[in-house]
């Protein structure tokens, strides 16, 4: 169980605000987790991975994947003596997936129901 990878839910209405600049016009966050010191953002267009880098974490990269170009997705779900869940996400034109872990009290279902809804469309 790591520490620094774990996540936890942030209101959407909170979350659109915050990264209101990242957005395009008329997109809405459906969904926001926070790990330590990142973010992941579920919009109605795309999947935006939010990297703080370096020891102050002011320097930030935006990584945006239109949920066009994901091949297929994983979830683990959290097990007894492993209390944390994973979401794997493979993007078109690469063989690792991004891999991001969740605590036991984000519900990992909840996650996969938001990727199927905007990935299958």
């Amino acid at each position: 169980m790591a520490l620094f990878g774990n996540a936890h839910t942030i209101n959407p209405a909170t979350a659109q605000q915050d990264y209101a600049k990242l957005l395009g016009q008329g997109e809405q966050v459906h969904a926001a987790f926070l790990l330590v010191r990142d973010t992941i953002l579920f919009t109605d267009r795309r999947l935006i991975l939010v990297d703080k880098q370096g020891i102050t974490g002011k320097k930030t990269e935006y990584h945006s994947v239109p949920y066009r170009s994901i091949t297929h997705f994983a979830v683990e779900t959290a097990g007894t003596f492993d209390l944390d869940a994973e979401l794997k996400i493979w993007i078109s034109g690469s063989q690792t997936p991004l891999q991001k872990t969740f605590t036991k009290g984000v519900d990992i279902y909840e996650v996969q129901a938001i990727l199927t809804q905007f990935v299958a469309r």
